[in-house]
């Protein structure tokens, strides 16, 4: 049986057929597709703050990108640009925090990482443009900009990578201090990209979108982890 990957969603408004703006659980479809070519099996995990009884049938935990996580989780009240789901962020730390009491293999995207690091301890830069005085982490709507980064030797995203250190990034907020965790990638501007656990089995965060490339080498490595659990 291929290892079941539970990747996190969203709730939107969307439109399709004849509805428009109904609100509905989704997720880019990069994300499944990227599980299932990496040899997974995704599994969509709508927001639910219940219980994280659902780990019991899962191999590996997914947490996917999306709009900003509420400051709250690190000590902030929100910021004039900030723009939050409560909901989603009570159900992913529900799902997150169990996650991580089981040793399950966990990647966090984008928003992910940002939750993994609010999880350990650490906290965000808001709004990137205040910080780092450019917009190159998001230049345009619905435009991933293109970086180099660099990755610690000997880390698992460097080994991951190898020798292809390009990223794709669409984030207008940014790890500020990692907490717990060990940066172990940054953007050309210093900012951390890639975010990990070295003690753990698999605990890594990324700060750009792999799944728009399907990139087997990360997706590969947490399907390779799950296969173990």
């Amino acid at each position: 049986m291929r290892p079941i990957i539970g990747i996190t969603t969203y709730v939107m408004p969307a439109s399709w057929g004849v509805w428009r703006d109904l609100p509905t659980t989704l997720v880019p479809h990069d994300y499944a597709a990227a599980v299932t070519l990496a040899g997974g099996r995704a599994v969509l995990l709508p927001p639910d703050d219940l219980d994280a009884d659902v780990l019991r049938v899962l191999d590996g935990l997914l947490l996917s990108g999306g709009p900003d996580i509420s400051p709250e989780l690190y000590g902030e009240q929100p910021g004039p640009h900030t723009a939050v789901q409560p909901e989603r962020d009570a159900g992913e730390l529900t799902l997150l925090q169990a996650a991580l009491d089981l040793d399950l293999p966990v990647l966090g995207v984008c928003r992910g990482m940002q939750l993994l690091v609010a999880a350990h301890g650490g906290t965000l830069h808001q709004h990137l443009p205040d910080v780092l005085g450019h917009e190159r982490h998001r230049v345009a709507p619905a435009v991933y900009s293109e970086h180099e980064a660099v990755f610690t030797p000997g880390s698992r995203i460097a080994g991951l990578m190898g020798a292809d250190v390009t990223i794709n990034c669409f984030h207008h907020q940014g790890v500020a201090d990692p907490g717990k965790l060990t940066v172990t990638g940054r953007a050309e501007d210093g900012l951390p990209e890639a975010v990990e656990d070295p003690d753990r089995r698999f605990l890594l965060g990324v700060q750009w979108h792999p799944e728009v490339s399907r990139d087997k080498r990360l997706f590969g490595a947490l399907v390779a982890a799950a296969a173990r659990s």
